[in-house]
């Protein structure tokens, strides 16, 4: 019959867990809110990261030999200048011996500052056709190509030939790139420039709409009549020879500070400048080059008409041009952003940026929040691009190190001479804390009374609602165990519950495992025989997933046997195991003691105690033979709350023991090798670990999905080779390897996802609970116990 001795234990006053409870329980949402907006920001960024660099949203069609049959004669065969003042297309052309200077693609962070040196230096000014996502990234070169006198245009935000993109898309072009603008210089433009467009005959059927369309919203749409051809590099002669206008004639040309290496254009362009003004040309912008024409037609106008009249030519001149031809008057439909409403309106600016209006208001706010938000993301992306390369390095190198090192440890003790000492033979005390076991206690208590070892079982009731005591000494009597004790105590949490047995234990080693657990016969003789060795102070045993046939089991019994028992190995060969598992662990009681027992300061007791030992100078070893079947969580549910649990119990332990850092001798050895470790393995690599998945999918997505998911199966095949070798050393099924693929599409995920979860409890001073798991009592006795 077994012996049990009813003790309701000392009232407890509640602890500081406890209390703190209920004020944990209704910080949860907003941490969970917290987490969530914390991935929304990121994946945010990357967006934008990748919008502004076209992987995004990209599109690299570029139409070419259409038809132009739609389109006027006179655009086809006028001038580079294209607007529509009154509905009406109207052609212009740049006067003799003028050249409008156009560059296009920028800004550009090493090619435009030096062309802006060179124009500065021989007083010349151009015109720049931005491309709105490089404005966002490099806002300082734009205001300083304002302030020198240049003058912008529009090139689109992403670079797309608009004559493929929808009406929305078209005007999301334009809009982006007018608040980069507005948050960079202060401005806005008329000017437009469409990619991939030349000269006004190459005009088509598909591309006339847009250009019709943009123009009755206000914009010039400029084109190209001398081409540098500068992109294909043919050297800085022909760049000259090609730039150089025929007869005197003006032009447009067209140059690029972006888009490629431009050595060549930033040495042909000085002496370009300085060969075009000894040949007599001046050099204007484009609305300079409109300013002249719109001149020179009225004085034309003007002179016919004295003629006619008898008047003085000259009279109406100043009146004519100082409007900027082509600019769209302000408070007419298709206004742009920022525009002032004033007819001819320069916003402030000078002659030679008439297409310049000033940014107000809303488009000038949005503009700088633009500006601002894609500043966060150009330091975030790379940022977390170097984190990654940081993750993957190190996540490549614990892999190495735990095959070397696991390998090693299995060689050293399965070796025929390997011996811990004279072997234990004398009883020990085997203590199960139990809160609402009544599912599981029979099948724990019938897997102790096959043990092979002597021993004595302390069953520790903690307040137990559901007749736990009951259950327990029925289960005892009917198993014929005269050895067992069951302790009543009021509800007082795990650590009481264990720090309980430890205080009424007969014998000099506890042995010590959840109410949930069954042991093998020879498991607690396997677990005990370190303590041969008069330096180790306690033995963590190897936990293994009883209930693995389900979709979560499967995936926890790979975490187990992969994660944890290789990860034992390599710190057990270190000397510096950070945790003994509550389903099983050995201790000597002395030692025990002398630390103050299990801590209720932290959640994670067993980690806690493990540390305060290291630091005691004990030495932790791990027993691979000492096998225990425990329940693991059958829902998700469950599972997040045990694995929050256990990450922010682990941060606590860490946190409080972090002075081990600074401990001398023997016993710092912990601080100096295993605390690293497991802050960089445990804490800060699964905590970045997602950029791994989060790229990957980005890349799959938007960049390259065969080469992604090459990468992503590579680091896959990295894990199954290490998951394979943990079976094997544990005489493992491979079979249940065939769900580590989904376990990393899925699980893998939810874990990350709980480990920042409790890296913001932790950051915000949130506190924890002992949470009870459901049972269900489906792990029984292993095979071969009976």
């Amino acid at each position: 019959m077994a012996t049990t001795t009813p003790s309701r234990g000392r009232r407890r006053a509640p602890s500081r867990m406890t209390r703190a409870a209920g004020k944990a329980a209704a910080l949860q949402k907003p941490r969970v809110i917290l987490a969530l907006l914390l991935l929304l920001a990121l994946t945010s960024v990357m967006l934008l990261d990748g919008y502004l660099r076209a992987e995004v949203g990209g599109d690299e069609r570029v139409r070419s030999n259409a038809s132009s049959s739609k389109v006027p004669d006179k655009v086809l065969d006028g001038g580079p200048i294209l607007s529509f003042r009154g509905g009406e297309a109207q052609s212009q052309s740049v006067p003799e011996k003028t050249i409008a200077l156009t560059f296009d693609d920028g800004p550009n962070p090493t090619w435009t500052p030096q062309i802006l040196k060179i124009l500065e230096a021989n007083d010349v000014p151009g015109t720049f056709f931005v491309v709105g996502s490089m404005v966002s990234r490099y806002p300082s070169i734009v205001k300083d190509l304002v302030d020198q006198g240049n003058e912008i245009g529009i090139h689109t935000f992403t670079h797309v030939d608009l004559s493929y993109q929808s009406d929305d898309r078209i005007a999301r072009e334009m809009d982006q790139t007018q608040l980069a603008l507005a948050g960079a210089a202060g401005i806005t433009t008329t000017l437009f420039r469409a990619p991939y467009s030349s000269e006004a005959d190459a005009i088509d059927n598909y591309s006339w709409p847009v250009y019709k369309k943009l123009g009755e919203e206000g914009y010039t749409s400029v084109f190209v009549d001398t081409d540098s051809d500068d992109w294909k590099r043919p050297g800085v002669s022909k760049i000259i020879k090609w730039a150089t206008p025929s007869k005197n004639k003006g032009a447009s040309v067209l140059f690029h500070d972006a888009g490629g290496e431009r050595s060549q254009t930033v040495k042909a362009l000085g002496t370009y400048i300085k060969k075009m003004k000894a040949k007599g040309y001046t050099f204007t912008t484009i609305s300079g080059a409109i300013r002249q024409g719109n001149g020179q037609n009225a004085e034309n106008a003007q002179s016919g008409q004295a003629a006619q009249n008898g008047q003085q030519p000259g009279s109406e001149q100043g009146e004519q041009g100082e409007q900027a031809g082509g600019v769209a008057p302000g408070g007419q439909q298709g206004q742009l952003p920022g525009q002032s409403g004033q007819a001819g309106q320069a916003g402030g600016v000078n002659s030679l940026q008439a297409a310049h209006r000033t940014a107000t208001g809303t488009t000038l706010y949005e503009g700088k929040a633009l500006v601002a938000a894609v500043a966060v993301a150009e330091w975030t992306v790379p940022g977390l691009a170097t984190g990654l390369a940081v993750v993957g390095v190190a996540v490549m190198g614990r892999f190495g190190m735990m095959l070397i090192l696991a390998r090693r440890h299995y060689r050293q003790r399965n070796k025929r001479r390997f011996s811990w000492g004279t072997p234990i033979t004398r009883p020990v005390s085997v203590i199960v804390p139990a809160y609402n076991e009544k599912e599981c206690i029979a099948n724990t208590l019938k897997s102790l009374a096959r043990s092979t070892h002597p021993i004595e079982v302390i069953v520790v009731d903690d307040g137990s609602t559901d007749n736990t005591s009951e259950i327990a000494r029925s289960a005892a009597e009917s198993f014929g165990m005269t050895n067992v004790r069951v302790i009543r105590q009021e509800n007082a949490g795990k650590p009481a519950a264990l720090n309980n047995g430890v205080r009424s234990a007969s014998y000099d080693i506890v042995v010590m495992m959840d109410g949930d657990t069954v042991f093998e016969a020879d498991t607690v003789r396997q677990l005990v025989q370190p303590f041969a060795d008069p330096e180790v102070g306690a033995v963590a045993g190897n936990a293994k997933v009883g209930n693995r046939d389900t979709v979560i089991g499967a995936w926890q019994h790979i975490e187990y046997v992969m994660g944890f028992n290789l990860d034992r190995r390599m710190y057990d060969l270190l000397r510096c195991m950070p945790t003994i598992p509550g389903a099983i662990g050995a201790f000597r009681r002395e030692a025990v003691l002398a630390v103050g027992g299990m801590s209720e300061d932290t959640l994670a007791e067993d980690t806690d105690i493990t540390i305060a030992m290291h630091r005691q100078g004990w030495r932790v070893v791990y027993q691979e033979h000492a096998k225990a079947w425990t329940e693991a969580p059958g829902s998700l549910k469950q599972l997040w709350s045990q694995r929050y649990r256990w990450s922010y119990g682990t941060m606590q332990a860490l946190w409080k023991h972090r002075k081990s850092l600074t401990d001398k001798g023997p016993s710092g050895r912990f601080g100096r090798v295993g605390m690293p470790l497991v802050v960089i393995f445990q804490i800060v690599t699964p905590v970045f670990a997602p950029l791994i998945d989060v790229f990957t999918l980005y890349s799959m997505i938007f960049i390259d999905f065969k080469a992604a998911l090459l990468a992503w199966l590579a680091v896959l095949c990295v894990q199954l080779v290490c998951a394979a070798y943990a079976f094997r050393l544990d005489h493992e099924k491979y079979r249940y390897l065939l769900m580590m693929p989904l376990q990393q599409l899925a699980y893998r995920q939810m874990m990350y996802l709980v480990l920042i979860h409790s890296c913001i409890t932790a950051l915000t001073g949130g506190r924890l609970r002992w949470q009870k798991l459901k049972r269900t009592g489906e792990v029984g006795t292993p095979a071969g116990v009976g």
